[in-house]
């Protein structure tokens, strides 16, 4: 297993070490002492999350507010996505910006996104399955919702015929009423 961080370097790639032959392949896909090892400190997650969707789904951009706080570990297990993460940490230079990578069952990366950030992804294939661990649970009322299309955060996200959002996605806020 290794990590590469982004141009946001709290942001990781994590990449398998994959084993391949002609019967299929074998890969660990979590390992609490090497995950721990390449972010640089201990980490917990409390649950696991499945979403399927569609093309041309865009989820996001969510976070949740202290103290439910949440890093997520991003892994597609079916389709392609463009993962994205925004740095919403107000006292940091990065403030704003962001970082993405795409993820697919094919390339089996995962993205590390810790607490401070908010997440979206946008479906490229006909249909993806995404998995992810979070290090805090579910909570409606901490949970907010940053517009995908905020023009302070200027996401360039893949053009597609259209993009299908959720009515909460729709009408998500400014990065900086969120």
């Amino acid at each position: 297993m290794k990590a590469h961080p982004l141009e946001i370097s709290e942001v990781k790639v994590i990449e398998p070490q994959v084993f391949e032959d002609n019967r299929g392949f074998f890969l660990e896909t979590f390992n609490q002492l090497k995950f721990n090892e390449l972010i640089g400190e201990k980490i917990t997650f409390v649950q696991d999350n499945h979403s399927q969707s569609k093309k041309g789904v865009l989820r996001g951009l969510h976070f949740q507010k202290p103290p439910f706080s949440q890093g997520k570990l991003v892994k597609v297990i079916s389709g392609e996505i463009f993962d994205v993460a925004v740095d919403i940490r107000k006292d940091s230079s990065s403030f704003g910006n962001w970082v993405s990578e795409i993820l697919s069952a094919k390339n089996k990366k995962q993205l590390w996104i810790p607490e401070g950030f908010a997440h979206g992804f946008l479906v490229l294939s006909e249909q993806a399955e995404v998995i992810y661990k979070t290090t805090n649970f579910y909570s409606f009322e901490h949970e907010r919702c940053i517009a995908y299309n905020d023009p302070f955060i200027n996401i360039n996200w893949p053009l597609m015929e259209n993009y299908v959002l959720s009515k909460k996605d729709l009408n998500g806020h400014s990065i900086n009423n969120a």
